[in-house]
């Protein structure tokens, strides 16, 4: 991940809405893209930038595909903007 991609990543509402509802828990691309007046492909594309940035995970169960935050992803994002509240 580079910084600089995940706040290409954050910067768009429709993705900052997805991270939101991510944020309660596990969802499939249909329960997300219920949430927003676009479609499920448009969904697809914006997941698929979150996981470049490495702040969404996915994983396989059974024939659905969930998505989830990526603790580990918003952690180094978390550290690399602590360092500005340390200068």
């Amino acid at each position: 991940m580079t910084f600089a991609d995940a706040f290409l990543a954050i910067a768009d509402p429709n993705r900052r809405h997805l991270l939101e509802e991510l944020r309660r828990g596990p969802r499939t691309v249909g329960e997300l893209a219920a949430g927003l007046p676009v479609s499920r492909p448009a969904v697809s594309q914006h997941l698929k930038i979150l996981l470049d940035a490495g702040l969404v995970d996915v994983a396989a169960v059974g024939t659905r595909r969930l998505y989830s935050i990526s603790a580990g992803g918003f952690m180094k994002l978390n550290v690399w903007l602590d360092q500005f509240w340390d200068a």
